[in-house]
């Protein structure tokens, strides 16, 4: 049978992640990856976890962590998130967050509540592939959203055509994949621009916890309420995620936002999975309340560390004319290479010849561009391996460069 001949149309703009596909690469012992972004496993709090979830199992609490559950989250769960987005500076209540599998299922949710086929999404030049993979199958078309410019609202409604622009999306905190973070005069500018156009701000802060030098920003959700005094009239919506720093695979995040947005996401919800597991947002709960400032304090510092090292070897490995970025935070770098050095062939030299693996840069393009671009992660490799892998990383680049 030809399945492709039915195939909804939006699968042809539904691809593989080059990350998901790189990931593969860990279970071979003589590579050294710097490719995908993931927390490391050696500090995962585990022994908490085993804890909670033997918590969630008593004779009290099984029925409850084994049983179907509501849609919007596990109460105590939203209860605690409430409480950390006061500290963020964004005062809410429990109606006004929804907890997901993971940010990734935010994004998806929110891609297909605000997207029809020929709308715009205006994204960064590079943003998050994920973001990209979870807007595509809503077949919408991209525009480059650069606040930092001057480019006005009027400009990106006409470059719409037939359609219309329904939100600006940006991780405005060590970006993935970047590691820049947007300073407070831009993100105030991109509430005045999601004002002109009359659009909604999706908010990524996957990586908000993890700052490690510099002065905390407030998030783009918690300036716009500052100037619009309450969280249901504002447009921006908040997408957390405990993935980065607690445990990946439980998948629980977050949509922090109006309660008119967060109740057609419930719809969604329902429609989808009926509610994320119970059991992990119950064990998630006891973890995040005994122990994330703490843990987050111990991750935070073994990934600094390694993020200099990471600096420190580009800078000595690295030939004339490659250039990178110095992100405060998150687990990226993102480096620059002369335009005639096509990093996807790059990589398939890497992995042949130096064993060495990263993400090619053109992934994170919504037009394909950034071909001479890359990201590295320092997040899951030691000094050693950091010093060594960048060592070959910078021979094979000397030479694409000659």
């Amino acid at each position: 049978m030809d399945w492709h001949q039915i195939f909804a149309t939006r699968n042809d703009r539904m691809k593989a992640s080059e990350i998901r596909e790189l990931l593969k690469l860990l279970e071979q012992p003589d590579i050294i990856s710097f490719a995908g972004g993931i927390p490391d496993p050696d500090l995962f709090p585990a022994q908490a976890f085993q804890r909670a979830f033997a918590d969630a199992l008593t004779p009290e609490t099984q029925a409850t962590a084994l049983q179907y559950s509501v849609s919007e989250g596990y109460p105590p769960l939203r209860d605690w998130i409430v409480g950390e987005m006061a500290r963020l500076g964004i005062p809410c209540t429990r109606d006004n967050i929804l907890i997901t599998s993971g940010s990734q299922q935010a994004l998806d949710y929110l891609g297909k509540l605000l997207l029809s086929p020929g709308d715009t999404a205006l994204v960064g030049w590079p943003t998050y592939l994920g973001a990209l993979g979870a807007f595509n199958a809503y077949e919408p078309r991209y525009d480059r959203l650069d606040p930092e410019t001057n480019r006005s609202a009027e400009d990106y409604a006409q470059a719409a055509g037939a359609g219309r622009v329904k939100f600006a999306y940006m991780s405005v905190d060590f970006a993935n994949p970047t590691g820049r973070t947007l300073d407070a005069g831009t993100r105030e500018r991109v509430i005045d621009l999601a004002d002109a156009l009359d659009i909604a701000v999706i908010e990524d802060a996957a990586y908000q916890s993890l700052r490690y030098e510099g002065e905390a920003l407030s998030p783009v959700l918690a300036r716009e309420i500052a100037r619009k005094g309450d969280i249901n009239n504002c447009r921006t919506l908040y997408c957390g995620s405990f993935s980065k720093t607690l445990a990946p695979g439980l998948r629980v995040g977050w949509v922090c936002g109006a309660q008119e947005v967060i109740s057609q996401l419930v719809l969604l919800k329902q429609a989808a999975d009926l509610h994320s597991s119970t059991i992990n947002q119950m064990a998630i709960a006891q973890v995040a309340s005994e122990q994330f400032d703490t843990h987050v304090a111990t991750i935070k510092s073994a990934y600094s560390a390694r993020r200099d090292v990471m600096l420190d070897a580009l800078a000595r490995h690295m030939p004339e004319g490659v250039t990178w970025t110095r992100p405060e935070g998150g687990m990226f770098i993102w480096l620059e290479l002369p335009t005639k050095v096509n990093t996807a062939e790059l990589l398939a030299q890497s992995l042949t010849s130096e064993r060495v693996a990263f993400v090619p840069g053109h992934a994170f393009f919504a037009d394909g561009s950034g071909t001479h671009t890359m990201r590295l992660s320092f997040s899951r490799t030691d000094a050693a391996m950091i010093n060594e892998g960048i060592a070959r990383l910078g021979r094979l680049i000397a030479a694409a460069t000659v």
